[in-house]
């Protein structure tokens, strides 16, 4: 299992604003009954320094799961799965249970719904001491019968918002443009990302500034989320 600690900090920002964080994984049909789910919100503040972790695990998960408000609320029964592998869904005596995952199709996840009814999966990761896993993508109306597939390469994203909370549907695309898309699987175990005005700087466990991309041109005034 990989494991993935990452750090976001600030320094004397000159203006409060918000990071939201997704991951989006290669799926079909997203945004139609496939939907991301917000993983983390944080605020940062005018002035001072500020530091906000989170972990992020190939501890995959699929978890029945009920939309409340634009939110997704955990429904009591998940179960920890592996790429390769399969489970099956079933109800009994209003009971709901995840079959042991065997092998299936090489490099995905699946899900079979076999309750007599349709219903709402989501499929997430499991850090180590959680009860339950953190949903990052959430499949509506599955049929009975049909099968909840998932290539999971985790893509993080970042946007500079305050429209969202944490575990919201993103039911289409974000009006804000990403200012951060990095693959997980390519970062360190450690990671620091520094928030400035124009960019967030990586770091590695040594706090060596890697040599990677800005988020915004570098021009003189400041970017959008900035400006008054």
């Amino acid at each position: 299992m990989s494991v993935k600690n990452l750090h976001f900090q600030s320094n004397n920002l000159g203006k409060q604003v918000t990071l939201m964080l997704t991951l989006s994984p290669d799926v079909d049909r997203l945004y139609e009954d496939v939907f991301p789910v917000v993983w983390r919100v944080i605020n940062f503040p005018k002035s001072g320094f500020h530091r906000a972790s989170t972990t992020y695990t190939t501890q995959f998960a699929f978890s029945r799961v009920q939309e409340q408000s634009g939110k997704v609320v955990d429904a009591g029964t998940s179960i920890n799965i592996n790429n390769g592998e399969k489970t099956i869904l079933t109800e009994a005596n209003d009971v709901y249970h995840f079959s042991t995952p065997r092998a299936s199709a090489s490099g995905i996840l699946q899900a079979q719904n076999n309750t007599g009814t349709n219903q709402e999966m989501a499929v997430g990761f499991v850090n180590k001491g959680d009860f339950t896993p953190t949903p990052v993508l959430f499949f509506s109306d599955v049929e009975d019968g049909s099968n909840v597939t998932a290539k999971f390469t985790p893509v993080l994203r970042a946007y500079i918002t305050s429209d969202y909370q944490a575990t919201s549907l993103l039911r289409g695309r974000v009006d804000t443009p990403a200012i951060l898309s990095y693959d997980l699987t390519g970062l360190a175990q450690n990671t620091t990302f520094n928030l400035s005005h124009d960019a967030i700087f990586v770091q590695t466990n040594n706090l060596t500034e890697l040599a990677w991309a800005i988020i915004y041109e570098k021009e003189s005034r400041a970017p959008a989320w900035f400006q008054n």
